[in-house]
């Protein structure tokens, strides 16, 4: 299994390209606030960036206090996502530990990110890459991935 990793967030320039493509194909939207990774300021432009992405916890959380299912655990960590399930009632939101899921704020749908890697050719930095759960080690390939899960939208 795979999982995002930000590991070289000192190279970015808060240009959002990550976040507007995984609005754009991962979720079908062209908004930052659809969008599974968000980048934020660590202090100010000169005082570089941070990315809030999922970080595959096992057992996640998000999925232990999901009440319908729509969130369930991914073997080896982190969740898929049923969006026909998901009731918007945000408690997967609240229990997570490092903040990495986005209510929608016009429909208060979760943006998670899922880990497919369809971010990481549109970061200009390289800021991004997919690492192997197990070894934890960098991808050589991993702009061309492609995502393993069945329902993004």
């Amino acid at each position: 299994m795979k999982r995002l990793a930000a590991s070289k967030m000192e190279r970015c320039i808060g240009c959002y390209s990550c976040s507007l493509a995984c609005a754009r194909l991962v979720h079908k939207r062209l908004s930052w606030s659809c969008s599974g990774i968000r980048i934020h300021t660590s202090g100010g432009m000169s005082s570089g960036f941070e990315a809030k992405v999922c970080v595959a916890c096992d057992p996640a959380p998000c999925a232990e206090v999901c009440p319908t299912e729509a969130l369930t655990q991914r073997r080896d960590g982190g969740v898929k996502v049923n969006r026909s399930m998901c009731i918007r009632c945000g408690k997967c939101a609240a229990a997570c530990p490092v903040d990495a899921i986005y209510l929608g704020v016009e429909n208060n749908k979760p943006y998670i990110c899922i880990h497919c890697g369809r971010c990481v050719a549109f970061c200009p930095q390289g800021c991004l890459e997919l690492v192997d759960m197990e070894t934890s080690q960098p991808e050589p390939n991993a702009s061309s991935e492609t995502p393993k899960e069945a329902d993004h939208a």
